[in-house]
């Protein structure tokens, strides 16, 4: 009975809203929707110009932005902070994933062209990971509060060990990706276009773009152990935390196209993203005793992001001048797709 108390207690600190199953009808449309116009523009197979992936960069978050104001005219100010500051948290520490897909993928000789279509289906995967991870989540917080200070303290170990940085994360995952899906079914050396399965003397196998697939799922579970628990610190509510998810990680395939070969570029991201999930883990521990703003929790963490940006565009323009004859990774769209798909 305590537990359900102080369980309530915590909720009470959130917005609690009812929303109609034509809410959630909605939603689910307009993502299969965003879904199946992204799949038919790149039905070529196309390596992505830097320009392309940053036009389609700006949509995905005008999409992200223009649901922040539907949930303000329908569900208040209190449930607007709610979702911006779940797809702020999202939005940044899908950086990594980001940086660990280009890792993966150069490992497995993807080629770029072929990026786009495993990105998909792998985001599409895990919207209904993430979709599960926050339904049990919600409803282990709903009953026990302690699961606060379980949540908390993960982030903060897992922030803390981002902050002190590790060059070769992810890149294991090709590896036992590999491994997974053999046992299985055997994968072949070659491509077949953009297919997953093929056939070969009439047998069918798995092409590399498979394992490919299976290493992008294994890589988003273990970073949604992570980012699930980080929007619960500052919501509760499951419509609004499924969104922010859901619109933050649909346009990961552009910004994966615009940032997988500035990671250089941005040295201090990474210090930033575990400096938030830090942040973000102190405010769940503390939040049963304690409830920090909404608005103040996203100021800071668009003051850590916004820190580290320009930090790292000091130091980058500090080695430029050191050196002459280096380049700015970003500078060239041909070097940028040679970069991605290597």
């Amino acid at each position: 009975m305590n537990d359900q108390l102080a369980a309530q207690s915590t909720r009470d600190q959130f917005v609690d809203l009812d929303v109609p199953i034509w809410a959630w009808a909605a939603l689910l449309a307009v993502i299969a929707i965003m879904l199946a116009v992204d799949l038919f523009r790149h039905r070529d197979d196309h390596a992505p110009s830097r320009r392309e992936a940053l036009t389609e960069t700006a949509i995905w978050v005008g999409l992200g932005l223009a649901f922040s104001v539907v949930v303000l005219a329908a569900f208040g100010s209190a449930a607007f902070g709610e979702y911006l500051s779940g797809y702020v948290i999202e939005k940044s520490l899908s950086v990594d994933n980001v940086f660990v897909w280009a890792m993966l993928f150069t490992t497995m000789g993807i080629p770029v062209r072929y990026q786009h279509r495993v990105l998909f289906w792998g985001i599409f995967g895990a919207l209904a990971l993430r979709a599960v991870f926050i339904v049990l989540g919600a409803a282990l917080i709903a009953r026990f509060w302690w699961v606060l200070l379980l949540f908390g303290g993960l982030l903060v170990f897992t922030g803390i060990k981002i902050v002190v940085h590790r060059n070769n994360e992810g890149s294991g995952g090709s590896s036992g990706a590999l491994a997974l899906v053999r046992r299985f079914v055997p994968v072949s050396d070659t491509f077949d276009g953009h297919k997953f399965l093929t056939r070969v003397n009439g047998r069918r196998i798995a092409t590399p773009l498979l394992a490919a697939l299976v290493a992008v799922e294994l890589t988003d579970i273990i970073f949604a152990v992570d980012s699930v628990p980080a929007i619960l610190a500052v919501s509760n509510e499951t419509y609004l935390v499924f969104a922010s998810n859901a619109f933050a990680i649909l346009g990961l395939r552009a910004m994966y196209f615009l940032l997988a070969d500035a990671k250089e570029r941005f040295h201090y991201l990474s210090h930033a993203l575990g400096a938030i999930l830090v942040f973000v883990g102190l405010k769940m521990t503390i939040s049963h005793w304690f409830h920090l703003p909404t608005y103040l929790s996203l100021a800071v963490i668009v003051g850590i992001l916004s820190g580290a940006i320009v930090a790292s565009n000091r130091r980058a323009r500090q080695s430029l001048g050191a050196d002459p004859l280096a380049a700015d990774p970003l500078t060239s769209e041909d070097r940028s797709s040679e970069t991605v798909g290597r």
